[in-house]
């Protein structure tokens, strides 16, 4: 026996919500908190190397650091740009 879904109750895909709202914006915090594919990763750790937000993490006491323009992408189309627009332009700023 299945629940029939309820005509009044809206979808937490639905942007037009508060719930849907805040599931995008929990989508893209996500996003930005791990742009960096794992093969990238894999290279910096290949390296020797932390990615920045690990550094950040070992650096400063948890949850002191206030991260700026998480969200901000650049808009250039020139020289195929385009293709890859990472959250915070590839660029972690803040501070703690």
């Amino acid at each position: 026996m299945s629940v029939p879904e309820e005509p009044n109750v809206p979808s937490a895909s639905d942007i037009h919500t508060t719930a849907g709202k805040l599931a995008d914006l929990q989508r893209r915090i996500d996003e930005a908190t791990h742009a960096g594919s794992a093969r990238a990763v894999e290279k910096q750790h290949a390296k020797g190397k932390l990615t920045a937000r690990e550094r950040i993490e070992l650096l400063l006491d948890e949850g002191s650091f206030v991260e700026l323009d998480e969200f901000a992408r650049h808009r250039s189309t020139a020289f195929g740009l385009d293709e890859n627009q990472p959250y915070g332009d590839g660029v972690v700023t803040g501070y703690g």
